[in-house]
């Protein structure tokens, strides 16, 4: 998308949010290049991560230094109206800044938000944005990098560049990925960059945040009237929708030689990571011309076929729900239509040898409740939870078999795969983290935050289901499988601590067969997010899958030590849970979302 224009005029944030950043951090200003010159990443680069070139500013961000302390606060900044906008634009533009500066923003501030949507609660301390930093090289280790993680761990990220007027939900902010590259010899470097989303590019020139924040924002009346302003400014051309309004900051996926950048109020975003480690937006990515719709944030990839699964859902219009995949060389399945009722969140979903598990559950999205003055993102109590088992071979999505499983709301789900009982009933297990109450994330409750471990199987002869905690007591969240066994049976789960919510406190290595628990735990003042695990030995796509060294390989993740202020990345053995290494970051990295491991083999197979 091209968008010129410096458009809307924008008044400082409220005193509160205004002195709560300037008390952390010192201002700065913020500036990004949107038409960047690409750059030709070789297919075998040698070194992997070649020692820092001389004192350059990079042809791909030229507007970015590097940096050592990129500490933010956001302050909006003042519109530079382009020359060229025809007479009727400019009176358009000025009218519209006058109604959200005079009627809109003054109703907002008189608003009380709850803690879920109050930017001084959800962009504070770690949570906070933090500025670009090009490639740093020679970073500190403290032990030993594995020999078998040659490559580049990538995490994605909420990291607003501009404050936002009214509300604003952890979700909301623009996607960064912070990217570690481990090379030969115990070297490694660190990076972080902005997506280049048509969102933030287009904000980035009107030097404010114009689009609605999804959840933040659309809020009852209020709520319409930021949307209202949005279309009418839309209409007459000052800002442009059509190419996405997403953030991209959720999921990370590798699939045929491209990293995507996800969120599910968009297409996947294509990121390069280049010959040192650097990452590039390339950009929005429709899978050359196969989709024209959003994905979920967390599509699957079957390690034995080399299929992407993944899913689109609808709030508005049906069909509310599709599914399709893309075999191993990127061609895509004709979509498959899921029936449901009304539009609902499907966050995550899972995928068995032969069957794809979709969750409907009773956080539900009915944009109604705005014109009552709520949210439109609702839990429905009414409502009961269930899963689809749908044939992955299956012509329509007619045959799709639905098994309800009351009280049940799985944000994440950890793997799925197929048994049958002693009287040979076809059986499928499904894995995941249990969260009560279910609209925990998006709302307040008097109800204590909960998310355990939990087992559901569900009989497909009976269309019967149960449940059972497998780990009680413990909030256990973010985390996952070794993905070489991603569909089919696993012995191990890991998952970070989640306490205290939001924060988290260390891993945990879950035996699924003995219920056994190993914890690593980060320390006093310490706090880390999604575990990552890659294996010490892989298997290629088509090969038998056997689980004989499933725990054989290392779990890594970001960590912050809030009392020394040091972030770093940590590498722990999963045999042991024992840490081997912590490489020293020369950033604060913000807590996140979720990561990926990209191998240097895949580096060198990337597409151009």
């Amino acid at each position: 998308m091209q968008a010129s224009l410096h458009l809307f005029a924008t008044t400082p944030p409220t005193p509160k949010l205004q002195n709560l950043f300037q008390a952390q951090y010192p201002l700065f200003t913020c500036k990004i290049l949107i038409n960047p010159s690409k750059k030709i990443t070789p297919r075998n680069p040698s070194p992997l991560f070649p020692p820092p070139p001389p004192p350059s500013r990079s042809p791909l961000y030229p507007e970015v230094e590097p940096i050592l302390k990129p500490e933010r606060v956001l302050v909006p900044q003042e519109p530079n109206y382009p020359v060229h906008l025809n007479p009727l634009q400019k009176l358009a533009a000025l009218a519209l800044d006058q109604i959200e500066t005079s009627v809109v923003k003054p109703l907002e501030k008189n608003h009380n938000l709850p803690k879920t949507v109050d930017p001084a609660v959800q962009i504070s301390g770690n949570f906070a944005p933090v500025q670009e930093c090009s490639v740093q090289h020679g970073l500190e280790v403290v032990g030993k990098i594995p020999a078998c993680l040659r490559g580049v761990y990538v995490r994605n990220g909420a990291n607003p560049m501009f404050a936002p007027s009214g509300g604003h939900h952890l979700f909301d902010g623009d996607g960064m990925i912070h990217a570690v590259g481990l090379g030969l010899g115990n070297k490694a470097s660190y990076s972080c960059r902005y997506t280049r989303t048509s969102r933030l590019m287009q904000e980035a020139r009107l030097g404010r945040s114009i689009f609605p924040k999804p959840i933040g924002e659309l809020h009852g009346h209020l709520g319409l009237a930021r949307l209202a302003l949005f279309m009418a400014r839309a209409g007459v051309g000052l800002v442009d929708g059509s190419h996405g309004t997403g953030v991209a900051n959720a999921g990370l996926v590798y699939f045929n030689g491209r990293l995507l950048a996800m969120s599910e109020d968009d297409l996947p975003y294509h990121v390069k990571i280049n010959a040192d480690a650097d990452l590039e937006t390339m950009g929005r990515f429709n899978f050359d011309y196969q989709i024209d719709c959003p994905l979920i944030a967390h599509p699957k990839v079957d390690p034995v076929t080399g299929e992407l699964h993944t899913l689109n859902y609808n709030v508005l219009k049906k069909p509310y729900l599709k599914y399709f995949k893309f075999d191993k060389f990127g061609k895509k399945s004709r979509d498959l239509h899921v029936i449901i009722d009304q539009a609902t969140m499907i966050h995550d979903f899972a995928i068995t040898e032969n069957f794809v598990v979709i969750p409907d559950h009773q956080v539900v999205f009915k944009l109604s409740e705005m014109i009552r003055g709520g949210s439109p993102v609702l839990y429905d109590k009414k409502k009961t939870s269930r899963f689809g088992i749908l044939q992955q071979n299956d012509v329509d999505g007619s045959n799709i078999q639905w098994i309800d499983v009351p009280n049940c709301f799985c944000f994440h789900l950890w793997n799925a795969w197929e048994e049958h009982s002693d009287n040979g009933d076809k059986i499928i297990v499904v894995i995941g983290s249990c969260m009560s109450p279910p609209d925990s994330v998006f709302n307040e409750s008097k109800d204590p935050f909960r998310s355990e471990l939990s087992e559901i199987r569900l009989n497909l002869r009976t269309g019967e289901s149960t449940q059972r905690v497998i780990i009680s007591g413990m909030n256990l969240e973010a985390g996952q499988v070794n993905r070489q066994y991603q569909g089919r049976k696993t012995r191990f789960v890991y998952l970070a601590i989640a306490e205290p919510w939001p924060k988290c406190s260390g891993i945990t290595k879950v035996d699924l067969e003995t219920g056994e628990v190993t914890k690593f735990m980060y320390g006093a003042c310490r706090f880390g997010g999604e575990p990552f695990f890659v294996p010490e030995k892989k298997q290629k796509h088509g090969g038998n899958i056997t689980n004989e060294a499933e725990d054989e390989g290392y779990i890594m993740g970001f960590v912050r030590d809030e009392k020394k202020e040091i972030s770093e990345l940590v590498i722990v053995k999963a045999l042991s849970m024992e840490q081997v290494a912590a490489i020293r970051l020369p950033t604060r990295v913000p807590y996140g979302f979720h990561g990926t491991f990209v191998s240097e083999e895949e580096l060198n197979r990337q597409v151009m």
